[in-house]
């Protein structure tokens, strides 16, 4: 963490996040950030299903608690007085949930017409499957991914990040300025829903195009992608596993140079491009062959001379070890009153004007209920212990 020096890019927005697990938590602490003051609200005693994960202390970190019980009338009336203070409501409740306690959206905007209610959800606010349950496994396998991911021998294999649930947080984030953007000229609010499994599908790049046309799936090739070559991972003479990634002629030029076969480029095995795709797995024996010979640290000063994008597969221990991540500080350790320091990862992106910050830790359950409706709902310290001892906070 660090100091802020300079103007936060959404300073003066505050968001109220009933969001659990990842996605919406997520998409409120990127708000946050950069600025936003955010309000998580959670069920007394109960609390974020997350609570019990060290992943929370990340994916809320910088956030507030208070703790509100929504599934009664006075709780529900208290959630409503804190959404007019807000400018942006997330949540990922199932589709209906919100409309059920009679603090949907469009009810909000009664007494709130400027608010943005972001909606996160398994399969979308719409549609015939908008009442199922979806985790981000099922997301991935719903959007495609999974389908793609593994060797065509082997049974598909689910990506080793939570690929639906941060990149549905990170869409949800971006639809929240822009609803913010959009409401700078309508004066008034707007839904902002995101499916998990459409942000994965979003990412999907040519696959619907390439079906299109061919009428024909895209399969499970391990680590090859088709038509784009040379590109694998090589292991290095001390063990090391090095992704070499060379895709364009002038790329492949530069490869064959470093390799000291610059004769491959006029191969008739490797020219014109249609030769190379279709012996793409000759092309990449022939590097694997030269890789094997060499040390991680010569294969890497060797591209690194010739411009040939290449990496070690890096683990989180070289994740952590790196300069560079040192130096873009995309690495930080956060206080957490339960584990202590914890490593996390940086802020995305950099802003060189208003760069984001990690204000605080993942706060205790309901740490700032007092304080935000004291200073927020003007209620006195009669009041809130009033609503403390009926149980609504």
């Amino acid at each position: 963490m660090h100091e802020r020096s300079t103007p936060a890019a959404l300073e003066g927005i505050r968001v109220i996040s009933t969001g659990q697990i990842l996605a919406a938590p997520y998409c409120s602490v990127l708000l946050g950030e950069f600025g936003a003051e955010v309000i998580k609200v959670e069920q007394p005693g109960v609390g974020d299903p997350n609570r019990d994960n060290l992943s929370f202390s990340q994916d809320n970190r910088g956030v507030k608690s208070v703790t509100i019980d929504l599934h009664g009338a006075e709780g529900q009336h208290l959630f409503r007085r804190l959404c007019d203070t807000a400018d942006i409501l997330v949540e990922n409740f199932r589709p209906g949930t919100l409309e059920g306690w009679g603090i949907g959206p469009d009810s909000l905007r009664e007494s709130n017409p400027g608010l943005v209610c972001v909606r996160i959800s398994g399969y979308g606010q719409s549609g015939p499957y908008r009442d199922r349950a979806g985790f981000d496994r099922v997301a991935l396998a719903f959007a495609g991914i999974t389908y793609v991911t593994g060797y065509p021998d082997r049974q598909p294999v689910r990506p080793g990040y939570f690929v639906a649930d941060y990149g549905a947080g990170t869409f949800a984030a971006f639809g929240a300025l822009a609803a913010l953007e959009a409401r700078r000229h309508t004066g008034r609010g707007q839904d902002v829903d995101v499916a998990l499994y459409e942000a994965v599908w979003r990412m999907s790049g040519m696959h619907a195009g390439g079906y299109g046309k061919s009428g024909a799936n895209r399969e499970r090739s391990g680590n090859y992608f088709p038509g784009v070559i040379p590109a694998e991972q090589f292991e290095t003479k001390d063990g090391h596993y090095l992704v070499i990634n060379a895709t364009t002629q002038r790329a492949f030029e530069r490869l064959c140079a470093a390799i000291g076969r610059p004769e491959l480029v006029q191969d008739p095995r490797f020219t014109p491009r249609a030769a190379l795709m279709a012996n793409h797995a000759d092309i990449h024996a022939i590097i694997g062959a030269w890789v094997a010979t060499k040390t991680l640290d010569e294969c890497q000063a060797t591209f690194d001379a010739a411009g040939v994008p290449a990496t070690k597969v890096y683990a989180t221990s070289d994740i952590l070890a790196d300069p560079h991540y040192q130096a873009r500080q995309q690495i930080l350790t956060v206080e957490n009153p339960e584990y202590g320091p914890v490593l996390q990862p940086g802020v995305v992106p950099y802003l060189t004007g208003t760069p984001g910050r990690v204000a605080h830790g993942a706060p205790a359950l309901g740490e700032h209920t007092n304080d935000v409706l004291a200073t927020l709902l003007e209620l006195d310290a009669e009041a809130i212990a009033g609503l403390r001892a009926r149980k609504v906070i």
